[in-house]
């Protein structure tokens, strides 16, 4: 077992790692604070590679591997959830289901384009009454002549209505078989008549992120649209949910190293009683146990990647993964802002925002609950 990186993998960290310190964090506060997205970052992250890195050069990508490409996602959740989300959230569910289920003609119209961080692609798969229960969805498409006309709404999308938003793949019911519902997907590009995005605000975490939602009053779109086959919808959008959970596991783990870090730091300043905080039994011994929990947490993703990497079966571990990677994201945020004390509910500090951000990885991408269902049925529950 050999645990070493690639020259290149470290080389990945090394850059991503400065890019966020040096232009995300410096603006993430700010952000957070106003709601709002920033075309510029994102441009960025699409000049630095970061979109498509696991397509090949031909779509616009670099060919990478998925652990590079998590290490950079990691990188990212490490300073601010928010970038992580639009971030992950293109890649492994906007360009993925293109890039794994699309002919060759889909595949040029539209992966070059989303890899240079000038246009993002959304995945519409949740649906008001459709949220762990994916088959409960109520959109609609039917086939009329060479049309798809579909009718419906989505929500909590992320990706799905900023100006740079080109389209999403959309989860629809297409007819029933013995009296079981056939789930199709199909492309819709925006500007599309009748498809309309909404941007939706409030929100606890991820504030600097574009979470929507969709609506489709009789959409037309051509029936070249269709991604996959007729009755492929539920296993293509659950397939690439699979891949999406590594990336939401890498923005816990990420999350967590970044809290940690911040409590670790403080801890060290902060005396009481005549000498610093971490000085104190019973806080070092929960910082060891954050540190502990975060290796557990990165061993068990990376080794999900490689898994991956080498054309292995994947899906036990991408749940164990997110699961834990998620549920260790809470357990050290929580005990990052104990240590800060009073000033970790403070907005002037950022384990403040982690503290928010990690929430949202036990329940986007398939809930804590979801996954141990996964689990339980893979290990033959």
């Amino acid at each position: 077992m050999n645990f070493d990186l690639t020259e290149e993998q470290n080389l990945i960290r090394e850059t991503v790692r400065d890019f966020a310190e040096r232009e995300i964090k410096p603006r993430a506060k700010e952000l957070d604070e106003n709601e709002e997205f920033s075309y510029e970052l994102t441009r960025q992250m699409g000049e630095l590679g970061l979109f498509g890195m696991y397509l090949p050069e031909k779509y616009g990508g670099q060919g990478l591997d998925i652990l590079s490409y998590i290490i950079a996602v990691e990188e990212i959740a490490r300073i601010d959830g928010s970038h992580a989300a639009t971030l992950a959230a293109h890649n492994s569910l906007g360009i993925y289901p293109l890039y794994a289920y699309g002919t060759e003609e889909q595949k040029m119209k539209y992966l070059p384009q989303l890899c240079t961080g000038e246009g993002l692609w959304s995945f519409g798969l949740t649906e008001p009454g459709a949220g762990s229960d994916s088959r409960g969805s109520k959109t609609t498409a039917v086939l009329d002549g060479d049309e798809w006309v579909i009718n419906g709404s989505k929500i909590f999308i992320t990706n799905g209505s900023v100006e740079i938003s080109k389209g999403c793949t959309v989860q629809a019911v297409s007819g029933t078989e013995n009296g079981r519902k056939i789930f199709t997907t199909i492309i819709v590009e925006k500007g599309t008549p009748g498809f309309t995005a909404r941007p939706m605000h409030g929100k606890l975490m991820w504030r600097a992120s574009d979470t929507a939602e969709l609506f489709f009053d009789d959409v037309r779109v051509p029936k070249e649209n269709l991604l996959g086959k007729v009755g492929e919808g539920s296993h293509i959008m659950l397939s690439t949910l699979d891949g999406g959970r590594l990336s939401i596991a890498a923005m816990g783990l990420g999350a967590a190293q970044g809290a940690f870090e911040l409590a670790l730091a403080y801890a060290n300043e902060r005396k009481q009683f005549g000498k610093p905080i971490s000085k104190f039994q019973i806080n070092a011994f929960k910082l060891a146990d954050m540190a502990m929990k975060i290796e557990l947490a990165r061993n068990l993703l990376y080794k999900a990647c490689w898994l991956k990497d080498n054309g292995r079966p994947f899906s036990k571990e991408a749940a164990m993964s997110k699961l834990y990677c998620s549920e260790i994201a809470k357990e050290v945020a929580d005990e990052a802002v104990q240590l800060h004390g009073g000033y970790g509910l403070m907005k002037d500090y950022d384990v403040e925002r982690f503290y928010r951000d990690q929430r949202l990885l036990q329940i986007g991408e398939g809930t804590s609950e979801i996954q141990r269902l996964v689990i339980s049925r893979l290990i033959g529950c």
